[in-house]
């Protein structure tokens, strides 16, 4: 009986935590209307639903392209970002001659 009481409250101690994760993702859920109006961005972005062949890398593309045009349409290109160093060198310190 010891083991099984053990057995149980191993599991339960498992369970919580997966449970909690799987509840925690989405605050809001997502609405059909969004769900097609994104696939109707990616389909205007060259992903065809119908093209099994080449599923992964014709949808990654799509995304890729969409959230470019996203982040374009909202200002948050990478022309426009916060906290990037423009030539890849970095300084430290106080500046000579001040």
């Amino acid at each position: 009986m010891k083991s099984f009481a053990r057995v149980v409250l191993l599991a339960a101690a498992v369970a919580v935590p997966v449970a909690s994760f799987a509840q925690s993702s989405a605050a809001q859920p997502t609405s059909r209307a969004q769900v097609r109006e994104e696939l109707t961005q990616l389909e205007k972005a060259g992903y065809d639903p119908h093209d099994w062949v080449h599923y992964p890398e014709n949808i990654q593309a799509a995304q890729a392209k969409v959230a470019t045009q996203n982040a374009t349409a909202q200002g948050t290109g990478s022309s426009s970002a916060f906290g990037g160093a423009s030539d890849g060198a970095s300084r430290s310190g106080a500046a000579n001659g001040f």
